[in-house]
Formats: C-alpha cells, structure tokens, sequence
C-alpha cells in the first residue's frame, strides 16, 4: 500500500477496516465449516438409504412459506397440464 492510501485512513478507520475483514474471514471459515456438516449429514442419511436429492427438494420446499409454495405448484401444474404432461 503507498503513503497516500495509508494516511487516508485514520488510525480508527484502519482498526475498524481490519477488524471487519476478520469478523468476514471468521465467518466464512464457519460457514465453510457448516457446509461440510451438512455435506456430511445427507452422506449418511444416503448411507441410511435415503436419496439424497429428495431430501434437498425437502429442506428447499420447506423454507418457503405455506402461500407461497401452493402458487409456485399451482402454476408448475398449469405448465405441466399446457404441455400435455398431466
């Protein structure tokens, strides 16, 4: 970094700048964490027998509200019939 891009910062700013970058660093090592927990657990849950890419369907479908999941059927059902498929 020059000089100028240094001093343009205050003491405070630089302190605050660098303790935001490590709070973001921290996270994302959690969250990298977290992604092999879950990656860990649908491995055993297919172990178990279960598949897998339902199990993703689920958890995706179950974070959407009630309303809000019977309009997405409701016009996936509508393509599905224009297209001749139910």
């Amino acid at each position: 970094m020059d000089d100028a891009a240094s001093t343009s910062l205050s003491e405070s700013a630089r302190e605050k700048l660098k303790q935001t970058i490590e709070r973001i660093e921290r996270l994302e090592e959690e969250k990298k964490e977290i992604a092999e927990q879950i990656k860990e657990v649908y491995a055993e849950a297919k172990a178990l027998g279960f598949d897998t890419k339902a199990l993703r369907q689920v958890v995706r479908i179950r974070k959407k509200d009630r309303q809000e999941r019977e309009e997405e059927e409701m016009v996936l059902d509508t393509y599905l019939a224009a297209l001749g498929e139910i």
